[in-house]
């Protein structure tokens, strides 16, 4: 069984900064994509950022230039430092990830971490 298990979630002041850590275990093969994804209360989930297993980030333009992504391999890990944080990227941010296990390959979350960002 697969686990994604995400950290670093809080509260923060305005232009503060925090790094969201997620962890995959399990009986994984390989990974393929690892991201992060938010949601705002009464809005829809929506992308952050992804990485590739060939080292291709992708960022929301929202983000851009605040938020980089990272990852240890070997750890199956990957990191979401997010700087200059506003109000409006207060959300549940969850961890996803397409990977391969012995028999299949599918697409994997975590149980999400509150950021709140405060005024």
């Amino acid at each position: 069984q697969v686990q994604l298990v995400e950290s670093g979630g809080g509260l923060v002041q305005v232009g503060g900064s925090l790094r969201l850590s997620c962890a995959a275990s399990g009986t994984i093969l390989s990974i393929y994509t690892m991201g992060w994804y938010r949601q705002a209360p009464g809005k829809q989930r929506e992308l952050v950022a992804t990485l590739t297993s060939g080292d291709r980030t992708n960022y929301a333009d929202s983000v851009k230039g605040r938020f980089t992504m990272s990852r240890i391999n070997a750890k199956n890990t990957v990191y979401l430092q997010m700087n200059s944080l506003t109000p409006e990227d207060t959300a549940v941010y969850y961890c996803y990830a397409d990977l391969r296990r012995w028999y299949d390959r599918g697409d994997y979350w975590g149980q999400g971490t509150q950021v709140t960002v405060s005024p």
